[in-house]
């Protein structure tokens, strides 16, 4: 039998899904995995890179396929990209997992992020853009959600603890 994930993360871009992931990981004792990070390794460029050379498409094919490889073999905490919901058969792969999805809200992104131009989809208009981009996945991230964790105002401690709760999982 292949390894499953302890807990899949889910939210927009900027919610903590890494820093949150790596906690949460370190309290579990077990490993973590961001897939976006396994996408810039095995491409040899940043994610905005592959977005500006060879366009948004290209990219959602190889974050489908490194979202697919992670949850078929890591026994550990796994972070998806903020667009990884966007695939039907992704979503249908969560269905089988404990996903959380760490919400925030606008105000939220701009303190975190600065909502800046090194976010690709973000780079005209970031407000407007974070918003258009959350009414079209916020659904996405609820329907494949286990549990909703708002990360508004919470550091990453307390969001890695809410993420414990919420699932009933005991640290190593």
């Amino acid at each position: 039998m292949s390894a499953v994930p302890v807990v899949v993360l889910v939210g927009p871009m900027g919610v903590g899904k890494s820093t949150v992931g790596r906690l949460l990981a370190d309290r579990l004792g077990a490993p973590f995995r961001d897939t976006d990070d396994d996408i810039v390794a095995a491409q040899g460029r940043t994610i905005a890179e592959i977005f500006v050379d060879d366009g948004e498409d290209a990219f959602r094919a190889l974050e489908k396929r490194a979202v697919a490889e992670a949850l078929a073999g890591h026994a550990g905490v796994l972070a998806l990209g903020g667009g990884a919901v966007l695939d039907a058969d992704t979503r249908a792969l969560l269905a089988a997992q404990r996903v959380v999805y760490l919400s925030m809200d606008v105000e939220e992104a701009v303190r975190r992020t600065g909502l800046n131009a090194a976010r690709p989809l973000l780079a005209v208009n970031p407000r407007q853009q974070w918003r258009v981009l959350m009414e079209a996945r916020r659904h996405l991230y609820e329907e494949v959600a286990t549990a909703v964790v708002p990360t508004d105002g919470r550091g990453p401690e307390d969001v890695a603890r809410a993420v414990l709760d919420a699932l009933e999982l005991k640290e190593a």
